[in-house]
């Protein structure tokens, strides 16, 4: 039988992800008509007093969840992080400098090899060779306080591998793709010269890219460019240059609301570790049935990866589980296994409905 709750299933997948109810709720009820206006935010003009409030509402609430210090841009921009990998080098990386890359995952490895079409890169670290299982202790890496940037990625949502810490650029600017775990924990932004996140995880649905950057980075522009791939730019329109994905950046600032009133981004971290600490005891509890492919200390508390003792059983189980009304639990498409992603939104009666179904699982197996 299908576990539901009003239709809904229990979703896992690694995005677009599963929205907070409420915020999917309330936006039903102003879909057709916001705030009583008699157009829905998908009509209304992005350079109206009504659009304004939506985003500096979502502004707001970002800056605040965060704890974003003055001195930062909050932008929302198009094209996902992907396009980010791109901009970030268009944007920072200077002729005669050099941008240093820790690669712990796919997307992380995606970005260094963009970055190398823009000027001198160099990989600081990959875990390429063990299969992207782990990363780099605290105090293992070295930088130099004259490369243009330092790269990383937070949380690789194909491996689930997370860093534990702020990454110390040793006074290089940080910049992280934080597309995957942003607001599931608390972040020491002032550690950071730029964070860039696709919202379609735990911000808010999929067409929506923030990028929060330290003020004196925009002024970097080591070579001209489009407007719409200048930070500056867009910083100086305050996100308008075009038109924006006004019905996201309202759903943004829906997540806000939401996440303010389940007590912030510290609660946030607490329920995500519980969450994540149950399904990895179900995992290490199962005498090696279930395999997780992360090393304990770089496991994710975003997206669990884990295999069993075959694709087939990988498949099986699956099927058996869309059955139950658990989806996207199939690992990414270039990897296989087996990936449950629980995400802000996610519920904590999911993870252990998942728990209940892996140990009848394997007793039939």
């Amino acid at each position: 039988m299908t576990d539901v709750i009003d239709g809904r299933i229990y979703n896992f997948s690694a995005g677009p992800a599963i929205m907070p109810l409420p915020v999917l709720e309330k936006a039903r009820e102003e879909m057709i008509s916001l705030e009583g206006s008699g157009m829905s935010v998908m009509e209304i003009s992005h350079r109206s007093d009504r659009f304004g409030r939506i985003l500096h509402a979502a502004e707001d609430g970002l800056r605040s969840l965060l704890a974003v210090p003055a001195n930062y841009k909050i932008l929302f921009l198009q094209g996902g992080a992907t396009l980010q990998f791109t901009m970030v080098p268009m944007n920072l990386l200077a002729p005669g400098k050099t941008a240093e890359y820790v690669v712990t995952g796919s997307w992380g490895a995606k970005a260094a090899n963009e970055a190398a079409r823009y000027g001198d890169t160099r990989t600081v670290f990959s875990g390429e060779k063990d299969g992207y299982r782990s990363v780099p202790a605290r105090d293992e890496l070295r930088f130099d306080p004259r490369d243009a940037y330092v790269h990383y990625t937070s949380n690789e949502t194909i491996d689930g591998v997370e860093f534990s810490y702020d990454l110390d650029g040793q006074g290089a600017p940080v910049v992280c793709d934080a597309s995957s775990n942003i607001l599931s924990k608390l972040i020491d932004i002032e550690k950071y010269a730029v964070i860039y996140a696709g919202a379609q995880k735990n911000i808010g649905p999929s067409g929506v890219t923030v990028v929060i950057i330290r003020e004196d980075l925009l002024d970097r522009r080591p070579r001209d460019l489009p407007p719409l791939l200048s930070y500056r730019a867009i910083a100086n329109s305050d996100s308008l240059l075009n038109t924006p994905n006004t019905w996201g950046i309202y759903l943004v600032s829906l997540v806000c609301e939401w996440l303010e009133e389940q007590g912030g981004v510290a609660a946030m971290e607490k329920r995500n570790r519980e969450k994540a600490a149950v399904l990895y005891q179900a995992i290490d509890s199962s005498d090696g049935y279930y395999r997780g492919h992360a090393e304990r200390e770089a496991r994710s508390s975003m997206n669990v990866t884990f295999r069993l003792p075959s694709a087939e059983f990988d498949e099986r189980f699956c099927a058996d589980a869309e059955s139950l009304g658990m989806d996207g639990l199939r690992g990414h498409r270039s990897v296989g296994g087996i990936r449950a992603s629980i995400y802000n939104a996610f519920p904590k009666e999911g993870v252990e409905r998942l728990v209940e179904f892996m140990k009848d699982f394997a007793s039939r197996s």
